[in-house]
């Protein structure tokens, strides 16, 4: 029974003793009959008042407690005059303001973090409490090469490619460093937030590539910049030296002329070879910024074929060309970009070998170039070292060519890739946006 049920009873109660008192003295008491009424009358009316101001703060606290529930902060109510009922309205609207306030300031706060979060150009994955991913950013989007509807509900360790054996192993105190394809470098490490009393994990993924590049090539060029300065130093001399020597070849005996002249020759010869070795690590160091003009790459592709078109035919392999339809005019340097597919073409014949098939394709939306060989393919661990300067697989290679083209392709801001493809075949692509 609810306490106003009980007070209704009560004052329903105390009026008919009231009634049947007055019913009582009626015939016998005129005076204390009238006196009852109106003592009955002035109760009522005491007890209707009495009623309203008891039942009104329920009414206040009921609709209150709803809008609290219903979480409407903007609901106050206006003072009646009444000092308990006003001591009340004025706590309860204190506290709804301050509550407002709070709500306003918590979305606000989560409505900057979530901005931050996908602003952010560090990749952020979301788990749930049981591991799997239930947020994403652009960024790690653009990282795991992936949307978001493919990631979502996904446990790291089943992500594909390195990343999946990466992210598995991961621990709050080891972060781990994922390289792919030989030239994206990325650090993934993960930390815990507690959300609703729970602790739950996210996982940061942040890109070293460009960083590394750049310590890298500080290394190298101030390396060759040296080695350069003393070899071309010293070349310089002995080759003046020797080509000093020839004046005395008649002083000799004619039967030692031809040798002395022999030996004074290829020694002129390994130097020169030796400067023009050198010469090819100082235009590593020495390539200047891109000078960008719209440029027709299908013409660039057609000036490669031309120039290798005799070493394919005679290696026998067949040149195939898939072209999207009209010019592509991109904004870049041709003579850069043509050394670099030209390095990326000479590759691509030299990994087939003999007898064996040479796709080159672009497409339009997106701009895109892709080089595709049938030859053996690459070995995930020589993979991961192609682009590292100096590496080599041939014999005789310095290790250069592939440095370049990242150089080159890095500079001109086009993302690229060389990785097997499903059917077996090995593609060099290049993202012209």
């Amino acid at each position: 029974m609810s306490l106003r049920t009980k007070f209704v009873l009560f004052v329903v109660l105390i009026h008919a003793v009231l009634i049947v008192l007055a019913g009582q003295v009626m015939r016998t008491n005129a005076p204390l009959f009238v006196g009852l009424e109106v003592l009955l009358a002035v109760s009522i009316l005491l007890t209707v008042q009495l009623y309203k101001g008891f039942v009104r703060p329920f009414h206040l606290i009921a609709a209150g407690t709803e809008a609290i529930r219903a979480k409407d902060f903007s609901m106050k109510f206006v003072p009646v005059g009444q000092r308990e009922m006003d001591q009340l309205i004025d706590v309860y609207n204190h506290m709804i303001e301050e509550l407002r306030k709070e709500r306003v300031t918590q979305h606000e706060k989560s409505y900057l973090l979530e901005s931050l979060i996908q602003a952010s150009p560090a990749g952020v994955l979301l788990l749930t409490f049981d591991g799997r991913i239930e947020g994403v950013n652009p960024a790690a989007e653009r990282m795991l090469n992936l949307p978001a509807a493919q990631l979502l509900g996904q446990e790291p360790a089943y992500l594909p490619g390195d990343w999946g054996s990466a992210l598995a192993n991961l621990s709050e105190q080891a972060p781990q460093v994922v390289q792919l394809s030989g030239i994206q470098t990325y650090r993934a490490h993960c930390s815990r937030f507690i959300d609703r009393g729970f602790s739950r994990r996210f996982i940061v993924l942040e890109e070293l590539t460009q960083d590394l590049i750049r310590q890298e090539k500080q290394a190298y060029e101030k390396l060759i910049r040296m080695m350069s300065h003393e070899i071309n130093n010293s070349i310089g001399a002995i080759n003046s030296i020797l080509q000093s020597f020839h004046h005395y070849a008649p002083q000799l005996r004619p039967d030692d002329q031809p040798d002395f002249t022999e030996a004074l020759d290829v020694s002129i010869s390994r130097n020169t070879h030796l400067a023009n070795f050198i010469a090819n690590f100082a235009n590593l160091v020495r390539l200047p910024l891109p000078q960008c003009h719209p440029t027709d790459v299908h013409e660039l592709l057609r000036t490669t074929e031309r120039l290798l078109h005799v070493q394919a035919g005679r290696r026998r392999i067949h040149w195939h060309t898939d072209f999207a339809p009209g010019p592509l005019v991109v904004r870049l340097d041709a003579q850069q970009l043509e050394q670099a597919l030209l390095n990326i073409c000479k590759n691509a014949l030299e990994a087939i070998g003999e007898e064996g098939n040479l796709w080159v394709r672009t497409s339009r939306e997106p701009a895109c170039i892709s080089i595709e060989n049938d030859g053996p393919g690459i070995p995930p661990e020589v993979q991961r070292r192609l682009f590292t300067p100096f590496f080599s697989t041939k014999r005789d290679g310095q290790g250069i060519g592939l440095t370049l083209v990242r150089d080159i392709l890095l500079a001109h801001g086009f993302s690229f890739e060389l990785a097997p493809t499903p059917h077996g075949t090995t593609a060099f692509t290049i993202r012209l946006a």
